[in-house]
């Protein structure tokens, strides 16, 4: 905490402007100046802020889940609704999001379920690459263990994953390569073969 990684994270996907260097995906240069332009080029975050930045809690799951791609699903100027629910439908069960139906307001929800949410969201923009900040903070044990299966099985399909979590088990767990960063700088990259916590610990402090 306090490393700064969150503002990296958000630099990249276009949340923040920035000071210098350069965002290479694919061995190309690419310029990002809003969230817009990541999302054009399939880098998409979900925010550690679930309630604040990540969902619109008064509204139901299918609402929240298509809001990103309304423009995918709309036809001169009005949603199709089927679409609408055949989206949702298809992220709930993939996650398996508990709730009595996509018409569930997200308020209503337990925590884990939101962030599934959230996760949800995400892969409906059918991201290259998807930013995940602290995306099992403030869920339960059994919420946890769901969210790193499906964080495990959207990796094993080919889908790039950047995670920033202050949970070192659940890196260690996790990471095929382990970043560590410090007063906003990466200090050093281990391999998954690498990374144990007394020597992430070693240059984090």
């Amino acid at each position: 905490a306090g490393s700064r990684r969150t503002e990296l994270a958000e630099s990249i996907s276009g949340l923040r402007s920035i000071d210098s260097g350069e965002i290479i995906l694919k061995g190309q240069k690419i310029n990002i100046g809003c969230y817009g332009d990541a999302l054009e080029q399939g880098i998409v975050y979900v925010s550690e802020d679930r309630k604040e930045k990540g969902l619109v809690i008064p509204m139901d799951i299918k609402e929240n889940i298509t809001l990103p791609i309304l423009q995918r699903i709309s036809d001169n100027r009005a949603i199709n609704f089927d679409k609408e629910r055949e989206i949702a439908n298809k992220y709930v069960k993939q996650l398996s999001i508990k709730a009595p139906s996509i018409d569930s307001i997200v308020g209503n929800l337990s925590g884990g379920n939101q962030q599934k949410v959230a996760i949800a969201k995400a892969l409906a923009c059918e991201p290259q690459i998807l930013i995940l900040d602290e995306p099992t903070r403030g869920v339960d044990v059994g919420a946890k263990s769901e969210i790193h299966r499906i964080i495990s099985e959207l990796a094993k399909k080919g889908l790039s994953i950047i995670m920033v979590s202050s949970d070192l088990p659940e890196i260690l767990g996790m990471a095929d390569r382990v970043c560590v960063m410090k007063n906003g700088s990466i200090v050093k990259t281990f391999s998954r073969e690498e990374a144990t916590s007394e020597k992430v610990l070693a240059v984090s402090l």
